[in-house]
């Protein structure tokens, strides 16, 4: 009895097993997917300073809650929610750091644009 019992846990646990890896596969290949796809949609500098920094483009808007690439609604922004989410107001240290690293994707963001404003500017002169 206990052998058939000990048997059938067995491979229960066996068949769950393969589920969940298969699923956490499909899960991986789809997150993938859409980093690649996301890595296509942006400029090659823009795609870069996303895996350098960890964070989109469009996500970094979202945090700081700003629709356009504006240095003063994005300065605005960025100082209300880093003094929000100070710790010594029982902010998130979390939530700060993630303020503060989507200020530093939008900042990269103006600095590649800036940078090709400039090099427009000057093939335009020649």
């Amino acid at each position: 009895q206990a052998k058939y019992l000990a048997q059938i846990i067995l491979v229960g646990a066996q068949v769950v097993g393969r589920a969940f890896m298969r699923a956490l596969r499909q899960e991986f290949a789809a997150s993938q997917a859409a980093a690649d796809a996301r890595g296509r949609a942006e400029r090659p500098q823009s795609a870069a300073a996303s895996r350098i920094i960890g964070i989109s483009l469009q996500e970094a808007q979202q945090i700081l809650n700003v629709s356009s690439l504006n240095p003063e609604e994005i300065q605005k922004n960025y100082d209300h929610l880093f003094k929000v989410n100070d710790k010594s107001v029982g902010g998130s240290f979390y939530l700060q750091s993630k303020v503060v690293r989507a200020k530093e994707r939008l900042d990269e963001e103006l600095r590649i644009q800036a940078k090709g404003d400039k090099e427009k500017g000057q093939k335009a002169e020649t």
